[in-house]
């Protein structure tokens, strides 16, 4: 007997439906025995333009990058299209939700007790699948995540160990909006009777025009000085500074405000907190022991100081990709490239090689997340299903970052290892990247994802479909490193490049108005949501560019707009008829403080907020059952000196496996993926 999970097709699903398991089951020889996992999600249709794919990017993801391959590696030989054990087939969901033999495979109430996890973890000695080896336990986990979600399967279409057909890429690809180049559109003109001369209420004005709206009037100052408060520094104002904001005459009084804002240094944390969430940030390496990233920290401070001193945006991405290999290298640069470092790390995996290509997975997809809104992680097995890239971009672009010395366990009290850089200010170390000297190491695209099987050989390469060539050559880096990061870097900001300024403006306007013009901010692609204002958004990005990639002046630019100051009520029932969602901004959209805002607005308000930045982390208590729920109770988590536990969350030790349960319960962002 086997197991395997079968959903009944009723239809497509909704991010706002729930999802139904429908269990089907069969029996298997005993000389060949697979499980496999199949699941339908069950919701009304999406319109059209809410979303063409009707799962999350995180569900799209998890299947493409783990379920996929996995299926493949340990399924498809027993169950594919060439052989079916016991009339199962499993490589398309049509397919395999026609079941096999009968036998209950999954109890949906009680995952932990059904046949399907019982087999894969070996529970039943007489009930073992694989029958060729016990998957590892990430996979099983994996596995038990993915059915949690509602076991998401994107497509009903045939899982392929590779593509049958060669890849190509079409006029209508290149002609997509997110790979056309980024032209300054025409500001539109004034409509009569409207005061703002900022160019962004005029394209905004202009889209409502079309409908025959308007925008909603100027919130009160009460709410102005609120809104501008917890957008900028994440803090409430005092009643005093309402007061005086409310009763300053000047006509300048509100960009007075803004500047001041701007110019404070809780701007900086946080948005610095912002960015943070983007690279997936904590300071543990995740998995059992969850063991602390040494001076991850300095990280976190560099971050902050950033975005404090405005520093150019292109910039800011070089020193993050390529800081150790710039022409001068200063404790920032060397700092900043701890990015590469932050991501999930298995310090026992069952298979070496195999992690090492996790590893180096985890920094192309936050690279073409965090940067440029692709998901080029899609692309880890097989040709990307639905933008034009290519399994061969993905491990050309993987080429980049190919040298990236592994990241290993610290060890106390060892001076030099592949993880720390000494600064060069002198003022101790950091978490740095460091490659294995100036020679890289062949890269191969892999056959299934899998390590074990190689393919042709490929050179660092930008994906084709940006259609941009590569540099004649690339030259070795003072810093005893390969030199190609600092190409991929320079290749994301330069001015050519379609993604990178339209992507952060994005950020920004979605940090401010709750969403951005693209809702998905992440995916620019066929998956993801098409812009609202696609001119506004082209006009903002050369605007950046041209503005010698400041942010703080792309601030003052959006929040001195009418758009971003007017009214949030809901009071126009033509505009309710016609935009209920509001993509249209004819007001200005609600807004939920996230999780580190509500635990310092408590602190603030309370007087008990301490405003010491930069530094080690702090550990604010945790209740004893907290600490309990750990695999190994209290490990990592230490003690704060009272005083220290009230600094701002942005300074809180960001620990994997543990969170502080108030902002666990308020929705901290995950620190997995961007």
């Amino acid at each position: 007997m086997t197991a395997v999970v079968m959903l009944n097709a009723l239809g497509r699903c909704s991010r706002t439906m729930g999802y139904q398991l429908i269990v089907n089951s069969f029996s298997l020889s005993n000389a060949s025995r697979i499980v496999g996992l199949l699941i339908i999600a069950v919701a009304s249709p999406l319109a059209a333009e809410e979303n063409a794919n009707p799962l999350t990017l995180e569900q799209r993801q998890l299947f493409e990058n783990q379920i996929r391959p996995l299926l493949v590696n340990h399924c498809l030989e027993c169950h594919g299209a060439e052989i079916q054990e016991a009339g199962l087939r499993l490589d398309a969901f049509s397919w395999a939700s026609r079941g096999g033999d009968n036998g209950p495979a999954l109890n949906s109430s009680d995952l932990g007790s059904s046949l399907l996890m019982r087999a894969v973890r070996y529970d039943d000695a007489n009930l073992q699948m694989p029958p060729t080896g016990k998957l590892s336990a990430k996979q099983i986990q994996t596995l038990e995540q993915w059915i949690a979600m509602g076991a998401p399967w994107p497509e009903d279409e045939p899982v392929r160990a590779a593509a049958d057909d060669q890849f190509k890429i079409t006029d209508e690809d290149r002609q997509f909006w997110a790979f056309q180049p980024i032209e300054r559109p025409a500001v539109p003109p004034q409509r009569p009777l409207t005061t703002s001369a900022n160019p962004l209420d005029r394209f905004v004005d202009a889209r409502l025009q079309e409908q025959g709206l308007s925008m909603n009037s100027t919130a009160s100052r009460r709410v102005l000085i609120r809104r501008l408060y917890f957008d900028l520094i994440g803090l409430p104002p005092t009643a005093q500074q309402v007061d005086q904001f409310e009763r300053d005459p000047a006509p300048d009084a509100y960009n007075r405000l803004v500047d001041q804002l701007l110019a404070s240094p809780r701007y900086g944390e946080r948005w610095g907190r912002h960015w943070l969430d983007v690279v997936r940030f904590a300071q543990t390496n995740g998995y059992e022991r969850d063991d602390e990233k040494p001076y991850a920290w300095r990280f976190r401070d560099y971050v902050i100081s950033a975005f404090n001193q405005d520093k150019p945006f292109d910039r800011f991405v070089v020193e993050q990709l390529a800081g150790d290999e710039l022409d001068k290298v200063t404790d920032d640069s060397i700092t900043a490239t701890g990015f590469f470092r932050l991501g999930v790390w298995d310090d026992e995996p069952d298979d070496k090689q195999q992690a090492l290509y996790d590893s180096l997975d985890d920094m192309v997809v936050t690279t073409g997340a965090a940067f440029m809104g692709m998901t080029i992680g899609c692309c880890r097995c097989h040709d990307h299903k639905f933008d034009p890239l290519s399994q061969e971009d993905y491990y050309s672009t993987l080429a980049f970052v190919r040298n990236v010395s592994y990241y290993v366990k610290h060890h106390d009290g060892k001076a030099d290892t592949t993880i720390f850089a000494s600064l060069p200010s002198g003022r101790g170390k950091t978490l740095a990247v460091r490659e294995d000297g100036v020679e890289a190491p062949t890269t191969h695209v892999l056959i299934r994802g899998n390590p074990k099987t190689p393919a042709q050989e490929v050179q660092p390469r930008f994906p084709q479909v940006f259609g941009m060539a590569m540099p004649e050559s690339i030259a070795a880096s003072p810093g005893n490193t390969s030199g190609r990061r600092r190409v991929l870097a320079e290749w994301i900001v330069s001015g050519e490049h379609p993604l990178t300024a339209r992507v952060i403006v994005n950020r920004l306007w979605q940090h401010h108005f709750g969403r951005g013009l693209v809702a998905t901010p992440n995916d620019f692609g066929q998956t993801g949501m098409r812009p609202t204002h696609p001119q506004l958004l082209d006009w903002l990005a050369t605007e950046l560019m041209q503005g010698d990639w400041s942010l703080k002046r792309m601030h003052r630019l959006i929040l001195t707009s009418h758009a971003y100051r007017q009214s949030s009520a809901s009071l126009d029932s033509q505009a309710i008829r016609v935009d209920p969602k509001n993509r249209l901004l004819w007001r200005q959209n609600l807004k939920r403080l996230e999780a580190e805002v509500i635990r310092d607005s408590i602190l603030a308000t309370s007087g008990a907020l301490n405003l010491q930045m930069e530094g080690p982390s702090i550990y604010p208590e945790v209740p004893p059952d907290v600490i309990g729920s750990q695999s190994m109770p209290g490990r990592g988590w230490g003690r704060s000196p009272s005083d220290q536990r009230s600094r701002r969350s942005v300074y809180v030790f960001s620990k994997r496996g543990l969170q502080v349960p108030l902002l666990e319960s308020f929705d901290f962002a995950s620190s997995e993926q961007p």
